[in-house]
């Protein structure tokens, strides 16, 4: 397959980095390598499964109210929701490797593997395993350089079926019992995302004042109000850029107050901009969109 490429060149003192992703569509998961990055990720969460392999550098990830200095060769797992940062620790730039999975995807690769019809959920965030590092490590590369035929399906399937025997549990066992009104709150802002909100609005709805709101929703979540809010529209802004849509509309229509602002906060959370991402999704003559840039 063709992958879109651009490549930027620093200038003098700057460090080189690289970004690359690519959407494999037979398998229906993004794949993302981070070379040379020292930008810090702030408490956010994704509604996909992430499956990650630390190949360098010095970061410190905090998930689930834990602290974990990552190594090379850490595995890296999150549940849709598992809200996490991700900070320098040190000088050494981070490389990483990242495998995205949805939902849906994760839900019938799961049931292939195990025969229920049951979503799973990670015990642990950080897996120190040579195996399944191995693992992860040469699914990746089959899915950058799309190789391996029918030889990548197989091999997500063996990835997943270690991870599941491992380390799985019933994804409703790895999500907290959700107190009501919180869950009122999160409800409110994915019906209207789209729409200019305020605090008052949210309390509200869920029947909470702004204080008691605030930290009963920041313990329960592991982040605020708002950043919930802009995950939300992270998440939204995604799909719509993998069918197509211009940042520009991206932005309008998922409550983000300007493209700027957009773009800003969708580089923070994802570490691609909304163009780039966009591209990953382009197919061009039949095959897989893929995007790298190198700075």
């Amino acid at each position: 397959g063709r992958r879109e490429r651009a490549i930027l060149t620093g200038g003098a003192g700057m460090k080189k980095e690289m970004r690359t992703a690519v959407y494999d569509e037979e398998l229906g998961v993004e794949a993302y390598r981070f070379k040379g990055i020292m930008q810090p990720f702030p408490a956010h969460f994704h509604r996909y499964y992430v499956i990650g392999l630390v190949e360098g550098g010095d970061r410190m990830l905090s998930c689930k109210n834990r602290e974990h200095v990552l190594e090379r060769g850490d595995v890296i797992l999150f549940n849709p929701g598992d809200s996490h940062a991700c900070v320098q620790n040190g000088g050494g730039a981070f490389d990483y490797r990242g495998i995205n999975i949805g939902e849906q995807v994760m839900f019938g690769l799961a049931q292939e593997v195990t025969g229920r019809r049951m979503l799973p959920g990670f015990s642990k965030n950080v897996v120190r395993d040579g195996e399944t590092a191995c693992q992860v490590r040469v699914l990746h590369e089959m899915i950058m350089e799309e190789t391996g035929g029918f030889g990548r399906e197989e091999t997500l399937l063996f990835l997943i079926l270690r991870l599941v025997q491992m380390f799985g549990q019933p994804f409703e066992s790895c999500v907290s019992p959700c107190r009501q009104e919180i869950a009122r709150a999160c409800e409110y802002m994915e019906q209207n995302f789209p729409e200019r909100i305020c605090l008052d609005d949210i309390c509200r709805y869920a029947g909470l004042g702004k204080s008691a709101l605030l930290r009963a929703f920041t313990k329960e979540k592991g982040v605020t109000p708002y950043r919930y809010l802009e995950a939300v529209r992270i998440g939204a802004a995604k799909k719509m850029l993998a069918k197509g849509s211009s940042p520009a509309e991206t932005a309008m229509r998922t409550g983000f107050s300007d493209q700027s602002h957009f773009t800003n906060y969708f580089s923070q959370f994802i570490g691609l901009a909304p163009g780039s991402y966009r591209k990953i999704f382009a197919e061009k003559d039949g095959c897989r969109g893929g995007w790298s840039h190198e700075g």
